[in-house]
């Protein structure tokens, strides 16, 4: 046989086709299997959480979407008349209760929504994985997945043992764009005074042993964990507790054994209240300024002083880049001087270099 019988051949529909075909002759497999098994009829009464006697009231079924596709289950259901709720043993041993999305196919709705969009997120799901889930139930689902999540980090901390003698801790916030209904009432960088941004505080905690060629050193692999929120790191001094970011770091710190290390470092943009938290909270870190916000700042200065269209702007920037990579204060220092009587971004990036030099070694 020749290959004329592939002329014409759509192989990406045999594909789909087969697939779904496949997906949905497991799904069958699966739901057989588990609807044959009535070992989840518990007797006639099982406790309820209220404290109440639930009552067997029959075998009910309900559809679920599961990484195969949908599946109808048939469930032994227990109704409590003290608080008038029902539940199904079953569905909490699949880890299916209050939901219709198995645990794996929620795992893939939270992995695509930290991707994309829920729109987007539901067409991938639909493309990639054959599951039909609408963009609201994505957005339902993730926002109470996110909840649990941050439930838990919370309240369950299991430290890490350490798993290198320097640790870095860096420090950041950044500018969320956010719905005016999230940002009415609060003050702002726009020409009326209101915002249109929210920020969000950022901890990551890293190693870097690794060393690459040039003996530079480099990201350990699998080291990075990220934690953020919209939090305030702000308090009171009569506040009985640290604000929500620092609480937040601290327990960030304890789960990473940061505080057990020989070396914790902690790496900044040279913002005013990164220092003032790792002095009072993590005074024995070493305390770094980034050296890409450093030369940012020479950079954006050499934009003022000269404008933004000079030929003079790289190589004044790098000229200063260069003082800074060497330790060259005195010469850096010197540039700036020579610019601040009559620029007031020159005054400021004095300011920031002068404060932070013990940090730029």
């Amino acid at each position: 046989m020749g290959d004329d019988w592939l002329e014409g051949l759509d192989f990406e529909a045999i594909e789909s086709a087969v697939k779904q075909t496949a997906l949905r002759v497991a799904a069958k497999a699966v739901a057989h299997r588990l609807n044959s098994d009535h070992s989840d009829h518990q007797g006639p009464h099982l406790s309820c959480a209220c404290g109440g006697a639930a009552h067997y009231v029959g075998r009910r079924p309900k559809t679920f979407t599961t990484a195969l596709g949908k599946m109808e289950l048939v469930r032994a259901w227990y109704h409590c008349p003290q608080c008038h709720q029902g539940f199904s043993p079953r569905d909490r041993a699949l880890g299916l209760e209050g939901s219709s999305l198995s645990p794996a196919a929620l795992r893939m709705t939270g992995l695509s929504v930290a991707r994309v969009s829920f729109a987007e997120a539901s067409d991938l799901l639909h493309e990639l994985a054959c599951l039909h889930i609408h963009p609201k139930q994505v957005e339902r689902y993730t926002k109470a997945l996110g909840h649990s999540i941050a439930l838990d980090e919370r309240e369950v901390l299991e430290p890490e043992p350490p798993q290198a003698p320097t640790l870095y801790l860096g420090l950041d916030g950044t500018a969320v764009p956010m719905r005016h209904s999230e940002t009415q009432g609060r003050k702002g960088k726009q020409p009326d005074g209101s915002a249109k941004t929210r920020e969000a505080k950022l901890c990551v905690i890293w190693s870097a042993e690794s060393r690459d060629n040039h003996r530079v050193p480099l990201r350990d692999p699998d080291s990075v964990s990220c934690n953020a929120a919209i939090e305030s790191i702000a308090s009171r001094d009569t506040d009985s507790e640290p604000s929500p970011f620092v609480r937040r770091l601290l327990r960030e710190i304890q789960r990473r054994s940061l505080d057990q290390i020989s070396r914790p470092v902690v790496l900044g943009d040279g913002a005013p209240w990164i220092w003032n938290w790792a002095s009072e909270y993590a005074p024995d870190a070493i305390q770094i300024v980034d050296i890409f916000h450093a030369k940012e700042h020479l950079f954006e200065l050499a934009h003022a002083i000269y404008g933004p269209h000079s030929d003079l702007v790289p190589q004044w920037a790098r000229l200063r880049c260069d003082e800074l990579d060497q330790g060259d204060f005195p010469s850096l220092l010197a540039q700036l001087r020579t610019h601040a009587p009559a620029s007031e971004p020159a005054r400021k990036c004095l300011d920031y270099f002068s404060r932070n030099q013990a940090r730029m070694h």
